[in-house]
C-alpha cells in the first residue's frame, strides 16, 4: 500500500491537537512556504499537477493563476467544506481528525495567492468537524499561527468560520459565495469568474478542504515528488470514501493511478455474502453509473472521464444484485428535486418531473412511453441552466436508465421488480 499523505495521522490519538501535529512534522511546510516567494509556490503547485478534488478536476495552479494582477481590491481565499455530495464524506474525517493541516494548507495557499482573509464555508450539518475545527483555529491563533505577523514572516491571515444552513446547491462555488454574502444560495452567472469578481464583489479563489491539505507536502517534498505519484496530468493521491455493499465500507487514501477494481476488491473488501457486483458510482451521485465490467479504469480524472464517467467527488457507491435499480436512481431523483434552488426554469421542473415519473413506475402504474420520456427530460435539460447542478442530475437520469433499460421496462410491462419478484414499491410520496 502506498505511503499516507492525508490520512497518516488518522490513527494518532489526538490526531486533532496542535501538541500531535507538530509532533508529526505538521506546519514545517509553511515555515519553508515563507522561505519562498509566492511565485516559487505557485510554479511548485502547477509542478505537482494538484487538481480540485471537490468535484471539479480544475488544476489547481491554473484556478490560482486567474487573479487579475492589477486589482486594488483585496483577494479572498474561501474553503469549500460544504461536502454534501451523497457518498462523500472524505473531508469531514479531515476536519475531525486533521484539522491542522486544513489550517496550514490554507495560509500556504493564502500567502501564495496573496490574502489575507480566509473564509471556511461548512456544512451546517456537520456539528463535530465545526467544533474540531473551530478549536483547532483558536490553537493556531493562541500560537502564532494565524493573525498578525505569522511565525514571525510578516504575513497575516484572518479567518472565519462560516456554517452553512443544509442548501446541497451551496457546495457549488458561486452559490456558496451568495450564502456567504448573506443572500440566498443561488448561483452566478459565470463569467465574471470568482477569480475576477468574487466574495463581496472582489477576487476570490475557492478551493476545496482535501485540495488545500496536499499543499503542505509539496511545499515540503516538492511539486515533482507529488506529480510522480500519479498520473502525467493528475499528481499525488486522493481519499475515496467507499459505501454501499462491501465488507469494508470507509475512507480510502491511494494513487490516484488505483483501479476502480483495486479500490473495491482489495481494500473495500468486495461484495459481501458472496453477491455479485452489479453496479459502482465511481465520483459521487452526480457521476454516471458504471456496470461490473467497467472497473478496470483508473481513478483519476481523466481516467474515469476516458470511461464515460467523472472523479467528482471521489465518492463511491457500490451496488451488488440485489439492488433495484429503478428504485436506486428514484432515491437520487427525489434528492435532486428537493435539492433544486428553483432559480432556473429547466432544473427546477425537471427534477421534480423525473422523480414523478420513477415513483409512477416503482408502484407499478409505469407507462411503456416512460423510460423514453425520462431520457428526452433529460437531454433537453441539459446546458440550459446557471450552474452545473442539472447537468449531475442529468449523468444518473440517463446512465442508469441507457445501461439497465430491462430492469425499467419490466417494472413497467409486469408491474413488480424483476430483481425482487413480487415487491412493489407503496407509498412513495413526491415533492
Amino acid at each position: 500500500m502506498a505511503e499516507l499523505l492525508l490520512m497518516r495521522r488518522f490513527e494518532i490519538p489526538d490526531s486533532h491537537t496542535l501538541r500531535v501535529y507538530r509532533e508529526t512534522g505538521g506546519y514545517q511546510g509553511l515555515a519553508k512556504a515563507f522561505g519562498m516567494t509566492p511565485v516559487a509556490i505557485l510554479d511548485a503547485v502547477k509542478r505537482s499537477n494538484l487538481r480540485g478534488l471537490g468535484g471539479a478536476g480544475f488544476p489547481t495552479a491554473v484556478k490560482w493563476g486567474f487573479l487579475p494582477k492589477d486589482s486594488p481590491k483585496p483577494r479572498y481565499l474561501v474553503v469549500n467544506a460544504d461536502e454534501g455530495e451523497p457518498g462523500t464524506f472524505k473531508d469531514r474525517y479531515l476536519l475531525e481528525r486533521d484539522p491542522h493541516a486544513l489550517i496550514e494548507g490554507m495560509t500556504i495557499a493564502a500567502y501564495a495567492i496573496g490574502s489575507h482573509l480566509s473564509f471556511v464555508y461548512i456544512r451546517g450539518e456537520y456539528i463535530k468537524p465545526f467544533r474540531i475545527f473551530s478549536a483547532a483555529v483558536h490553537e493556531a491563533y493562541e500560537a502564532g499561527l494565524l493573525g498578525k505577523g505569522i511565525l514571525g514572516s510578516g504575513f497575516d491571515l484572518e479567518v472565519i468560520i462560516h456554517r452553512g444552513a443544509g442548501a446541497y446547491i451551496c457546495g457549488e462555488e458561486t452559490g456558496l459565495i451568495s450564502s456567504l454574502e448573506g443572500k440566498k444560495g443561488w448561483p452566478k452567472l459565470k463569467p465574471p469568474f470568482p477569480a475576477v469578481r468574487g466574495a463581496f464583489d472582489c477576487p476570490t479563489i475557492v478551493n476545496n478542504v482535501e485540495t488545500l491539505c496536499h499543499l503542505p507536502h509539496i511545499i515540503t517534498l516538492g511539486g515533482q515528488w507529488f506529480a510522480a505519484l500519479g498520473t502525467k496530468t493528475q499528481g499525488g493521491t486522493r481519499m475515496y470514501s467507499v459505501s454501499g455493499h462491501v465488507v469494508r465500507p470507509g475512507v480510502y487514501e491511494l494513487p490516484v493511478t488505483a483501479t476502480l477494481r483495486e479500490l473495491i476488491e482489495n481494500h473495500a473488501g468486495g461484495m459481501p455474502r458472496g453477491r455479485r457486483l452489479k453496479a459502482v458510482v465511481p465520483g459521487g451521485s452526480s457521476a454516471q453509473i458504471l456496470t461490473a465490467d467497467e472497473i478496470d479504469v483508473t481513478m483519476d480524472v481523466d481516467g474515469l472521464r476516458d470511461a464515460g464517467t467523472m472523479a467528482g467527488s471521489a465518492g463511491v457507491i457500490v451496488m451488488d444484485e440485489s439492488t433495484c435499480i429503478p428504485e436506486a436512481l428514484w432515491v437520487l431523483a427525489r434528492f435532486y428535486a428537493h435539492e433544486s434552488c428553483g432559480q432556473c426554469t429547466p432544473c427546477r421542473e425537471s427534477t421534480g418531473w423525473v422523480e414523478k415519473i420513477l415513483a409512477r413506475i416503482l408502484s407499478g402504474k409505469g407507462r411503456p412511453e416512460d423510460p423514453d420520456n425520462l431520457l428526452d427530460i433529460a437531454r433537453r435539460g441539459a446546458g440550459t441552466t446557471i450552474c452545473a447542478f442539472y447537468d449531475g442530475a442529468v449523468n444518473p437520469y440517463l446512465s442508469y436508465v441507457e445501461k439497465f433499460r430491462s430492469e425499467f421496462d419490466y417494472h413497467i410491462h409486469h408491474g413488480e421488480c424483476d430483481v425482487q419478484p413480487g415487491r412493489v414499491v407503496t407509498g412513495l410520496g413526491t415533492r
